[in-house]
């Protein structure tokens, strides 16, 4: 991993650099025109938070039913990943939405359940942090509850009529529009995968430095 970690930074400077080159030559949406290139920046952030909050829903599960430390570590550092990839997605939404539908913010079905999935989250932290002795396995059920609900954010356009677009946008793209769309979802992807590997890596280091001082301690 070592090895391959500065390719990996390498990569994603690539293509977050050259991102903004194929964003500024897609054509403009006819209605919303060039506020709609927001697009290429909040859907595949959100895509990269749904796949954050299933990475720690699954290792949250791993922790509860094999009791493996390492399996916590991914998960803490998966939430805090889906906490700041929510942040940037409830961002760029209310800037897209200003222009598209006159207001910033909208009690729809789709922005409703993805801030109710971010305050989960940031309660799964919170809990971490505050909740004490057993708060490790109380936020492991809190983490199974916010990756169930992930299914239920991207289908709740589809389920109910919102202002939010359904999800046969992104298939219905044009190809100038889905090259540069594609890109950015690879960029954000790879970027997750960045971080993920250097937050993993901080909380074994973190670990490994608690049993040292209890070492000292006994």
């Amino acid at each position: 991993m070592q090895r391959t970690f500065p390719l990996l930074v390498l990569m994603c400077i690539a293509l977050f650099g050259y991102a903004p080159f194929l964003i500024a030559g897609a054509p403009y949406e006819s209605t919303m025109g060039l506020v709609q290139k927001i697009f290429y920046f909040h859907v595949p952030s959100a895509i990269a938070m749904f796949l954050s909050a299933f990475v720690c829903g699954i290792a949250s599960a791993i922790f509860l039913f094999q009791r493996k430390p390492g399996a916590d570590r991914v998960a803490v550092s998966a939430a805090e990943l889906t906490v700041l990839l929510g942040l940037i997605v409830l961002v760029t939404g209310p800037l897209w939405a200003r222009k598209a539908w006159g207001v910033w913010w909208q009690w729809d079905a789709r922005l409703t359940s993805s801030l109710v999935m971010w305050l989960v989250f940031q309660a799964y932290l919170l809990l971490r942090r505050f909740g004490g002795p057993g708060s490790d396995k109380l936020s492991a059920a809190v983490a199974l509850f916010g990756a169930a609900l992930v299914p239920f954010v991207y289908w709740s356009v589809n389920m109910w009529r919102t202002l939010h677009p359904t999800t046969n946008v992104v298939p219905s793209l044009p190809p100038p529009m889905m090259g540069p769309f594609l890109w950015c979802m690879v960029a954000f992807l790879a970027l997750y995968g960045v971080l993920l590997a250097v937050r993993v890596a901080l909380e074994e280091r973190r670990a490994r430095l608690d049993t040292l001082y209890l070492a000292l301690e006994d």
